[in-house]
């Protein structure tokens, strides 16, 4: 069976190189007896593809089981996956199968299986290496002929070195590793799945199918989805109930993704970009520490003034607004310099070349006082928002590549300041 009968078989949709990497790998572990470990994010649809290797394999006539390892209580899972006898613990009733002599002859799925505890990992290695295990309160083995396919989104060698994961269990189960790939390592199959879902909750509400817009296309395709399939498709369903028309625009589809991060427009960086983003903070900071600096030098400047003091000593830098001025500086030192310049004069020339009581000269520069510059970062983005459009003329795809964020947050951006056109 090639890969386009098997995506059509178990509709898989999407002609990303990755994915059809991973279901050729599938397809060629199938025939065999072979544990396999499945690595992908959570939304990825990692389970089915144990469903296509337990449907092209020998056991496909044999019984398939899916086990949520993490949905289960710890207190309770060595019963569910390996039985019970009655009596073994407060409220074992009666004797009871577990999913491991139900399954046999065919293939168990565990799911996030990283979040087994580690008893119950050791009982887990047994039946891989020997096929035996132990029901819980049973010191009877009995035998199973079962094929492990487990699945994760967990780093399982980073688990295994804190601790919370067998290593040799890792070894065991990763005979042969698939890696389905996120959404957003697949943006060719993000808008065919789209389609899908949109045609399949058309059928299910009795409405038309949801058509998107090349810019909402394009959006959709940028987007990261955290969520994977599993998040397109809500959002696919949200549209179609909540949409009139089912014609759907940029900006509406805008409305109906979730913010990427809070705060200042997002940028749309790698990972390895993130030292690019703290310098850009630190820059930030250091730009208002130096405003505040010059600020309080300002300040010291225009005291002296007010004061008739015409020259500065390193002292002055600590001074206080309300600190008595004579009582900190000899008036003696002023005598010399009457013929220099005088208070008023200081206002409205250069004031350079005055001679301080240790004959060393200080520039000092015309100080004006400039309007208070305006602070405010939402008024700045707001700018740097309006300069972007009018650079482009309101091609709002090339403003918010300027401005470095995704165009949905540059439509939520618009629509929170109120800069329609």
């Amino acid at each position: 069976m090639n890969i386009q009968d098997i995506k059509q078989r178990f509709e898989i949709i999407g002609n990303s190189p990755l994915l059809n990497y991973a279901l050729q790998t599938a397809t060629k572990v199938a025939p065999t007896d072979i544990t396999v470990l499945i690595n992908g994010e959570s939304g990825v649809g990692k389970e089915a593809f144990s469903k296509v290797i337990h449907a092209l394999s020998a056991r496909k006539h044999g019984p398939f089981i899916a086990v949520n390892c993490g949905a289960i209580p710890e207190g309770t899972i060595d019963s569910e996956l390996f039985g019970h006898e009655k009596g073994s613990f407060t409220g074992a009733v009666d004797t009871r199968k577990g999913y491991f002599e139900t399954v046999s002859g065919g293939t168990i799925f565990l799911d996030e299986v990283g979040e087994l505890p580690l008893e119950t990992q050791s009982r887990l290695l047994r039946i891989l290496e020997s096929g035996e295990f132990l029901k819980v309160g049973s010191s009877k083995t009995q035998k199973t002929d079962v094929r492990v396919i487990a699945a994760t989104n967990r780093d399982l060698l980073d688990y295994s070195a804190q601790g919370k994961f067998r290593e040799d269990l890792y070894y065991r189960l990763s005979t042969v590793p698939i890696r389905v790939p996120p959404l957003r390592e697949r943006k060719e199959d993000i808008n065919l799945l789209f389609r899908k879902f949109s045609a399949d909750f058309a059928e299910k509400y009795k409405s038309k199918p949801v058509m998107l817009d090349a810019e909402a296309q394009n959006m959709l395709a940028a987007f990261r989805w955290p969520g994977n399939i599993r998040q397109l498709k809500n959002v696919a369903e949200q549209l179609s109930v909540l949409d009139e028309d089912k014609n759907v625009n940029a900006y509406e589809l805008a409305q109906v993704l979730p913010p990427e991060r809070p705060g200042l427009p997002a940028l749309m960086v790698n990972p390895a970009d993130a030292n690019q983003m703290s310098e850009r903070d630190i820059f930030y900071k250091v730009l208002f520490e130096l405003r505040k600096d010059l600020s309080d030098l300002k300040g010291v400047v225009f005291e002296m003034m007010q004061n008739g003091k015409t020259s500065m000593s390193a002292d002055d830098f600590s001074i206080k607004p309300n600190e008595n001025m004579n009582n900190i500086f000899n008036p003696g030192m002023y005598q010399n310099m009457s013929n220099q310049m005088n208070p008023t004069n200081m206002m409205n020339n250069n004031l350079s070349g005055f001679t301080m009581p240790n004959n060393n000269i200080i520039d000092i520069p015309i100080i004006h006082n400039p309007e208070p510059e305006n602070l405010s970062i939402e008024q700045k983005e707001i700018e740097l928002i309006k300069k972007a459009l009018d650079k482009y003329r309101g091609r709002r795809k090339k403003a918010a590549n300027e401005l470095g964020i995704s165009e949905r947050t540059l439509y939520r951006k618009i629509k929170q300041y109120d800069l329609e056109d």
